[in-house]
C-alpha cells in the first residue's frame, strides 16, 4: 500500500525541538529554576527564535513550564492534585487545602449562554458568587457562580449587601435549597485578565474552563463557570461521574 498523505507530512521542526527542550529539563534544569531567555536558548539548540517560542508554548500547555511576571519562564513543578466535583457541604467552604474560598458577591445580568442554561429572562439579574481555590499553597482555580433568586427566595436585600459576607449568605441558602444531581463539561480556554491576575497567570494563557449546571427539582438551581490552570491541573474521569484532578505520582503508582 502507498504512504497516506498524513503519513508523509514531516514532523514540525517545533514538535522535535519540544522533545528535546523536554529531554534538557529532567536533565539540566530543576523545580523552579529560571530559564535562559530566548536568544540564548535559540542559539543552543540552533533554531530560529520563532520556532523555540513555539516549542516554548507547547512545554507550557503541557504543564512543563511555567511563565511568572516579573520572573521569566521556569521549569513547573509537578501538578497539584484536587478533587473537582463539588459536593453538597462544600458551599459554605472552609479553612482545609483545596476548599472554595468566597471572595465576592455581586447583583448584575448573566452572560446570554449563562442565561440561557438558568432559563433566565433577558436583563434579569442573578447573584454572582466569586470564589478562589488554594491547593497546597498555589491558586489553581477561580470560580464565578451564578445564582438567580428564585434558588435562594429566602436571602436577605439588606444584610451584607456585597463582598464575602454576602458571598457566604447566598452559598449558605444555597445549602439549604439541596441538589438533585448536577452536569458538567470541560474545554480548553484562555486566561481573562481577572482570572490571570488571580491564578498568576498570564493573560490569555492556557486554561480549563469547567461548567457545571446544579439542579434542583426540574429547574437549575446555579451555574457555575470555573477555571482552572491548565498547567496545574490534570481531569480525570471516575465512574461515578464525578471529575477529579490527580498528582503525576499518583498516577504514577496506580499504573
Amino acid at each position: 500500500m502507498g504512504t497516506t498523505q498524513l503519513e508523509a507530512v514531516q514532523e514540525p521542526k517545533y514538535w522535535h525541538l519540544k522533545t528535546v527542550l523536554s529531554e534538557a529539563l529532567d536533565s539540566d534544569f530543576a523545580v523552579g529554576e529560571v530559564l535562559p531567555n530566548e536568544r540564548d536558548l535559540a542559539a543552543r539548540f540552533g533554531v530560529a527564535r520563532a520556532t523555540l517560542r513555539q516549542a516554548l508554548e507547547q512545554l507550557e500547555l503541557e504543564g512543563r513550564l511555567q511563565r511568572r511576571r516579573g520572573v521569566g519562564t521556569t521549569v513547573a513543578p509537578p501538578r497539584v492534585g484536587v478533587a473537582v466535583a463539588t459536593a453538597q457541604h462544600d458551599w459554605a467552604g472552609d479553612d482545609t487545602d483545596g476548599a472554595w474560598q468566597p471572595i465576592e458577591c455581586t447583583t448584575t445580568t448573566a452572560p446570554a449562554a449563562v442565561a440561557a442554561m438558568l432559563d433566565a429572562e433577558a436583563g434579569e439579574p442573578v447573584h454572582v458568587v466569586r470564589r478562589i481555590r488554594v491547593a497546597h499553597g498555589q491558586a489553581v482555580a477561580a470560580e464565578l457562580l451564578y445564582v438567580p433568586a428564585s434558588s435562594v427566595p429566602a436571602l436577605s436585600a439588606i444584610e451584607a449587601p456585597s463582598g464575602p459576607a454576602r458571598a457566604r449568605s447566598v452559598l449558605r441558602e444555597l445549602h439549604r435549597l439541596g441538589l438533585d444531581g448536577q452536569d458538567r463539561s470541560v474545554e480548553l480556554g484562555s486566561a481573562r485578565a481577572d482570572d490571570a491576575k488571580e491564578l498568576d497567570r498570564l493573560p490569555g494563557a492556557p486554561v480549563l474552563v469547567v461548567t457545571t449546571r446544579y439542579l434542583a427539582a426540574v429547574s437549575t438551581a446555579a451555574v457555575s463557570v470555573a477555571t482552572y490552570r491548565a498547567d496545574t491541573c490534570r481531569l480525570t474521569f471516575g465512574d461515578s461521574g464525578a471529575l477529579e484532578i490527580r498528582h503525576d505520582e499518583q498516577e504514577r503508582k496506580a499504573s
